[in-house]
């Protein structure tokens, strides 16, 4: 039986379009993995390639996944901050609170990758996907909380991010290598990481989650910003629908045209990925809105919004959790009847079931993990 549909102030797209987002984080790409390996398949091996990083400058669906989690949680900031702005609540708790979730975040992201364990500095890793989201999202927030009265301001900041992010690369010379150097080890942005930043890096020279990279990561949060207020008018309508395919294709347009100069590049969040990133985030979101709260098409949508209401819980329990030891213990004495091939494309399926299974009883019981 399914389960009851969210609170109606919750846009249901949205933690659906959250909960497909994550899905590929906790076992969807294994599953394409693990497909392509056992069988071959040109299909599944291209599939499988797509849901890999690139090393370096270029994109891939699979780099999508991290720009448009940050991208939701601008979105659900003018639901959650905007009515208590306009009844003109006091600025300092709203502040506290959003200032209180970024570095919780960052904290838990510290937890993520070092675990509670006393190690020593050199051996930990300080910055995180969960430590990006938190600081990212908490100044593209109070952006919005200082300038909500002046929208032609956040568009200022947005633009000027993403501008002086280009002339720091562009400008600015690296020791050893110059100014205007996008290479792993000459670029500007690892450089401020090596120098700045305790503790090891990712990539030993460089981290994709480090500090300078968060400046065009702000934009991200700060675009779901700007979607989030063209969504909370009004009721769901398809010229909505059309204005979020217009924004998102010129952020594609613009995006790909800037890549001739700054390449798209993941990695140090280049502000060309920015748009180009954001852009598919704003259609991605178009046509689950679409979908699910003009059309109403919407029966099943709590499959997915199950996974997106619990996603910073999900993806933390995944590391600390031992999953497939509970997939193994219901599943593995059923398996073992089938040829190995199928026993590796089920058990990857099974894992991610166990996982839905456990969100699901969370969901069920009202448990969700609010930072």
């Amino acid at each position: 039986m399914a389960p009851s549909s969210p609170k109606p102030t919750r846009l249901l797209s949205l933690d659906a379009l959250r909960g497909f987002d994550m899905f590929w984080i906790i076992g969807g790409e294994d599953i394409l993995h693990v497909l392509a390996k056992t069988t071959g398949w040109t299909g599944a091996i291209f599939m499988a390639e797509q849901f890999t990083h690139v090393e370096w400058n270029g994109f891939r669906p699979y780099d999508l996944i991290f720009p448009l989690f940050l991208f939701m949680a601008g979105v659900s900031a003018p639901f959650s901050l905007a009515g208590r702005l306009e009844r003109g609540e006091n600025r300092n708790p709203i502040v506290r609170k959003i200032v209180q979730r970024g570095l919780t975040l960052v904290l838990l992201g510290i937890i993520y990758n070092n675990g509670l364990q006393i190690k020593p500095l050199d051996e930990m890793r300080f910055a995180s996907v969960l430590g990006r989201i938190g600081l990212a999202g908490m100044f593209a927030q109070l952006i919005y909380v200082f300038c909500f009265k002046k929208p032609n301001l956040q568009y200022a900041w947005f633009s000027g991010l993403l501008l002086g992010y280009w002339a720091l690369l562009l400008f600015v010379p690296v020791p050893g290598c110059g100014a205007g150097v996008l290479t792993e080890a000459c670029n500007f942005a690892s450089y401020v990481d090596r120098t700045l930043l305790p503790g090891h890096l990712h990539r030993g020279i460089h981290d994709p989650e480090g500090l300078l990279s968060t400046m065009p990561a702000i934009g991200t949060g700060l675009l779901g910003i700007f979607t989030g207020n063209l969504l909370r008018g009004g009721a769901a309508s398809s010229k909505k629908v059309v204005s979020l395919l217009a924004a998102g294709a010129a952020c594609l347009a613009v995006g790909w045209l800037w890549n001739f100069v700054l390449p798209i590049n993941k990695n140090i969040w280049t502000s060309s990925f920015t748009l180009f990133a954001g852009g598919w985030s704003i259609l991605l979101l178009a046509v689950f809105y679409w979908i699910i709260d003009v059309k109403n098409w919407n029966r099943y949508a709590w499959i997915l919004a199950v996974i997106g209401m619990n996603s910073i819980l999900i993806y933390l329990a995944q590391h600390f959790i031992d999953f497939d030891f509970t997939t193994q213990a219901l599943f593995g004495g059923l398996l073992k009847y089938f040829s190995e091939p199928v026993q590796e494309v089920a058990a990857a399926i099974c894992y991610v079931l166990v996982e839905w299974l456990f969100l699901y009883f969370l969901y069920q019981k009202k448990v969700f993990l609010k930072v």
